[in-house]
């Protein structure tokens, strides 16, 4: 089944119809094929996004080295505990080394997307209308984005077990030791991996940085033409989510969370580009209403996603920004 964006976001006959193509789909969880024109990007995209499942998995299932890494630190002079604790992070920083990496794959996928969905000689709505397996593999990024940083935020492992790999690095190195791990990771790549673990949402971090590159690198590419994308999108999530209509579509909170992950991320890559942001009562998004939205759901599964619009987003403490919003995201 086709799915069918449009600017329209009042009910119109048309968005009517357009709300309920893509409500079924989504219920249905069955994915749009792409024209013949789409295809190249299409199968770029879908690599990355095959790719993107196995992270997530990996990702669920780490536990981290925490009690090897405090028994090394709690009895220093003991070889083999050190060399226990040695031998339970290297894995664990290799698999962070690929989620890093899966980041710039991730990078480049939305970097295509954007080009596909904004270049000439169509409008942003024109794109979202033809192009709709395209636009929904924009939606599986956001998405994976959001659970990613969601599982990531609430793993302190993470950091701690990074934390002890660079300390037991720096340690050999001033022993003039050199340590086999280091050749997969080197210090650059490890600087690097530091500065992106040290992210709250850092693979939404890496989506908003490559979103404000596209538009600063495409000057001659009205930013409307972005941001208009982004804005419809997460104007049909929000009406999609605050209809009945539409959300008995939904059989399983899975569905649910789906919807609201890509508002969320839509919203801030918003944020991100435009120039006043996605807070301001000139804004093309109905923030007030895909707040409620959000806080009309069980706490417990839209928390991350509140917490990715306090602190995530460039322009919500702007005195732009009114009193009301502001008190719905406290």
């Amino acid at each position: 089944m086709r799915v069918f964006f449009t600017a329209e976001c009042a009910f119109s006959p048309t968005s009517l119809k357009i709300l309920t193509l893509f409500s079924t789909d989504l219920a249905s969880n069955s994915n749009a094929q792409p024209t013949e024109a789409e295809t190249a990007v299409w199968n770029q995209v879908s690599a990355v996004l095959e790719e993107a499942h196995g992270i997530l998995a990996e990702l669920q299932s780490y536990n981290g080295a925490g009690q090897e890494i405090r028994e090394a630190i709690q009895n220093p002079n003991d070889l083999q505990l050190q060399e226990k604790a040695w031998n339970a992070v290297c894995p664990l920083v290799a698999k962070l080394k690929r989620f890093y990496e899966f980041s710039l794959r991730l990078e480049n996928a939305l970097r295509s997307l954007l080009e596909a969905l904004t270049s000439p000689p169509y409008a942003p709505m024109q794109h979202l209308e033809r192009e709709q397996a395209l636009a929904k593999q924009f939606a599986e990024i956001l998405h994976f984005t959001l659970s990613f940083d969601e599982l990531k935020m609430t793993n302190p492992a993470i950091q701690n077990d990074f934390s002890y790999y660079r300390r037991t690095i720096s340690r050999n190195r001033l022993n003039n030791q050199q340590l086999e791990a280091e050749n997969e990771v080197n210090n650059e790549m490890a600087n690097r991996m530091s500065l992106f673990y040290a992210e709250a949402t850092p693979m939404l971090k890496t989506l908003s940085n490559a979103t404000t590159k596209f538009v600063s690198e495409n000057k001659t590419l009205p930013i409307e033409d972005t941001t208009d994308c982004l804005s419809t999108m997460a104007c049909v999530c929000r009406v999609m989510l605050e209809t009945p209509e539409y959300r008995c579509r939904f059989t399983n909170t899975d569905t649910m969370l789906f919807c609201m992950r890509v508002m969320v991320g839509v919203i801030i890559l918003y944020d991100h580009v435009h120039p006043v942001g996605a807070f301001a009562k000139t804004s093309k998004i109905d923030m007030k209403g895909c707040i409620k939205v959000l806080k009309e759901q069980p706490s417990n599964s839209v928390e991350g996603l509140l917490n990715a619009l306090r602190y995530t987003t460039r322009h919500l403490n702007d005195d732009s920004t009114s009193k009301q919003i502001r008190a719905l995201l406290q």
